[in-house]
């Protein structure tokens, strides 16, 4: 397992998100303003520099519920709201997308490259906003120094640390199934044609050297697949052509987009044991999440705004429908921890709380302390 695999996990699930959301907002013909708005606060605290500072310190990947909590805070850090159906679902695609690439990625070292794509994306929702805008580019500038140094190696790692994490998640895609990328049991369909690699040749050739490393023979044949040589290898700096699709936004072009569980259940049963042992890790996932959401900067909507809800159904009664069917043992409910009897947990939470506190708010601001202070207590 990676310990630099976390902030690729995070910023490309979190980029998944954002394309989503956008493609909702539109499509309920949510007033420009509004929509901006959430775009922006929700961007805003996704790349907040101390929640960055923690997220870039190494660290192993936790579990999907310990994951799952810090997106739902994330979605909800402007006036838009969603319920528990849209929440899973949204999730669901998020991570099903981002699965699909990292199966994709021609080479290991290009999931910086779906990185990068996703990134470069968000940054197109927030043009307009310049302060934010410097937050995106000094992220930026935190993957170039942490990953362009990498050996490929640590690549192959992250790669298959991601693998593990998804390995069990098999749920079916509208738009994959249309486009017959995903079969109808939730698993993929991978390409045996297209760019190979960036370095490597296209297959067909068998080169023979002897002892003395001279070639002495070659033995070419047919492949199944129609491969092709790429043109050229993706930008890895902060502006460029990344080459690379993966990462793009898939709604740009509005498709309605719906999730079905898959998998037998036999399958089913394993993911509800999962859920309901008690994990071994949950006073770490307790440590990981004091020390992520101390860094989150939750903002309250203020006097004068009104919130709304957004659905990531196309009518009301699909959402019901999708609730009542879902099954439980895969739905993300609020994760509990007893915290209270860890001194050292305690401790780190004061602190963050005592960080949080505002000796003379001003008047009309939003009240952050309190509303972390909320959050801290839903855990």
């Amino acid at each position: 397992m990676s310990a630099r695999t976390l902030p690729l996990l995070f910023l490309n699930l979190g980029g998944e998100m954002l394309y989503i959301l956008d493609q909702r907002l539109r499509a309920q013909s949510i007033p420009g303003e509004k929509a901006r708005k959430v775009m922006n606060d929700i961007i805003s605290t996704m790349f907040n520099r101390k929640f960055m500072e923690e997220l870039f310190k190494p660290q192993e990947l936790y579990s999907k519920k310990a994951l799952r909590t810090v997106y739902d805070r994330l979605a909800h850090a402007s006036i838009m709201r969603l319920n528990q159906a849209s929440m899973d679902k949204l999730y669901d695609l998020m991570t099903m997308a981002f699965k699909y690439q990292v199966l994709l990625c021609p080479r290991p070292r290009d999931i910086l490259l779906v990185t990068f794509n996703h990134l470069d994306a968000i940054k197109d929702f927030i043009y307009e906003s310049p302060a934010i805008l410097n937050q995106v580019d000094e992220t930026f500038r935190q993957l170039i120094e942490t990953y362009n140094c990498l050996p490929d190696g640590e690549f192959q790692l992250i790669r298959q640390t991601l693998l593990i994490f998804f390995q069990d998640m098999h749920i079916r895609v509208s738009i994959f199934l249309k486009d017959k990328v995903q079969n109808s049991n939730g698993r993929f369909v991978l390409p045996i044609s297209g760019p190979v690699p960036w370095g490597t040749e296209v297959p067909g050739l068998i080169r023979i050297f002897n002892h003395k490393g001279v070639e002495v023979k070659r033995t070419e044949f047919t492949t199944a697949g129609n491969y092709v040589t790429p043109q050229r290898e993706g930008s890895f700096e902060l502006y460029g052509d990344r080459v690379l699709k993966l990462g793009t936004n898939m709604y740009s072009v509005s498709r309605p987009v719906e999730t079905h569980m898959a998998g037998s259940s036999k399958n089913l049963a394993s993911r509800a044991k999962e859920n309901t042992v008690p994990n071994p890790l949950a006073k770490e996932e307790l440590n990981f999440l004091a020390r992520l959401l101390g860094g989150l900067d939750i903002q309250k909507p203020a006097g004068g705004e009104t919130g709304f809800r957004l659905n990531l159904f196309t009518t009301d009664e699909e959402e019901e429908h999708a609730a009542q069917t879902r099954p439980e043992d895969l739905s993300y409910k609020v994760i509990n921890i007893e915290a209270t009897q860890e001194p050292g947990r305690r401790a780190e939470l004061s602190r963050i709380l005592g960080e949080l506190e505002v000796a003379e708010p001003r008047p009309g601001s939003a009240e952050k302390g309190e509303d972390l202070l909320a959050l801290m207590d839903g855990l």
